[in-house]
């Protein structure tokens, strides 16, 4: 009997396996799997989320390395690009020692964007107790490629910075300091601009209101100089952000003969003019009340608010300025005065 032999199936060609998704517990993904998929070079990968201008990459490839990137979560290693390049992409700024208002927020995320745009990082870093010179040992930890420092930080602190390998060191403040490049911002013309328009309305003795808040005097007191600086006979004001507080004050401003009021910015000019409407008085004909910042509340108000609006950079020029410098480490410092105020009359003065 002849055995007739079985006949093995035919073998299907096999299905082409899609490529697997990266595992999230797999192997961390590198710079060269993001090159493979990309078809380019590790090099050119790096150029291009390295930001580098100084390759010119066509954009097509550009997208192919930033899609590759994400369809494989890459996300480049901050830590060790800033060993290879002896610094961060950080621009450290200090953290404000008392609550941001309205115009700072809007001016430090116009700063954000900007310089986001140049692909730094902005840091908001404060230390609990720490200023000054300390505060710089602190923040060198971080190893900023520029630092906005604040009022207080001398000499010894921007060396300490500059050691760290930040490229750019900017002060902000009334007056310079060695070694660093310096944006001027003297709130004294801020407090002559409102007096010199109360002066011009006929009221030579002013009441200056002095927030009672801690940190706030770094300003209050020379807006109080310049309003001194124009001759007028200045009366401080201690004033806290609370309505019982702005009555009290509400109630002496008759006694003290004041007929005119510098309120150190709009929050505490609404403040307290609300609490002389509530004791019976006129604005502007029994008191003319005067903010500064310009904000639109003060708009809302009836009558509406006279103000001082403060003039300051905007956040795309500083961003540029911030990455020239940084560029060129070795320039010469700068000052530059960056803070103007103009009077906005309104119908409270």
């Amino acid at each position: 009997m002849v055995q007739i032999p079985k006949q093995q199936p035919a073998q299907q060609p096999s299905a082409p396996k899609a490529p697997a998704k990266q595992s999230a517990r797999g192997a961390v993904p590198t710079s060269a799997d993001v090159a493979r998929l990309a078809g380019v070079s590790r090099a050119t990968v790096s150029y291009v989320l390295n930001n580098t201008s100084a390759v010119r990459i066509s954009e097509p490839t550009r997208r192919r390395v930033h899609e590759a990137a994400k369809e494989l979560g890459y996300v480049p290693h901050a830590a060790a690009r800033s060993l290879r390049a002896g610094h961060t992409r950080i621009v450290l700024m200090p953290t404000p020692e008392v609550p941001a208002g309205p115009l700072y927020s809007g001016f430090l995320n116009e700063l954000q964007w900007a310089l986001s745009r140049l692909d730094y990082t902005v840091v908001q870093y404060g230390s609990v107790g720490v200023g000054g010179d300390d505060a710089a040992r602190a923040w060198a930890e971080l190893r900023p490629v520029a630092v906005l420092a604040p009022v207080g930080m001398g000499p010894d602190g921007i060396a300490v910075l500059k050691r760290s390998g930040a490229k750019a060191v900017i002060t902000l403040g009334p007056a310079p300091v060695e070694d660093a490049h310096a944006l001027l911002m003297d709130h004294r013309e801020v407090g002559r601009v409102a007096a010199e328009h109360l002066l011009a309305r006929g009221h030579r003795r002013i009441g200056v209101v002095m927030p009672r808040e801690e940190g706030l005097d770094a300003f209050a007191e020379p807006r109080l100089a310049g309003v001194r600086a124009t001759g007028a006979d200045a009366v401080p004001l201690p004033l806290a952000y609370e309505e019982e507080d702005a009555a009290q004050v509400a109630s002496r401003i008759s006694e003290l003969g004041l007929g005119a009021v510098f309120a150190y910015n709009d929050e505490y000019a609404m403040l307290l003019m609300r609490a002389v409407q509530d004791a019976g008085c006129a604005v502007p004909g029994d008191v003319a009340v005067i903010g500064a910042d310009d904000l639109m509340l003060g708009r809302l108000l009836r009558p509406r608010l006279s103000t001082v609006r403060i003039d300051l950079p905007s956040g795309r020029e500083l961003a540029e300025l911030v990455d020239r410098l940084v560029r060129d480490p070795a320039a010469e410092p700068e000052v530059r005065d960056v803070m103007g105020a103009t009077l906005v009359r309104r119908e409270s003065t």
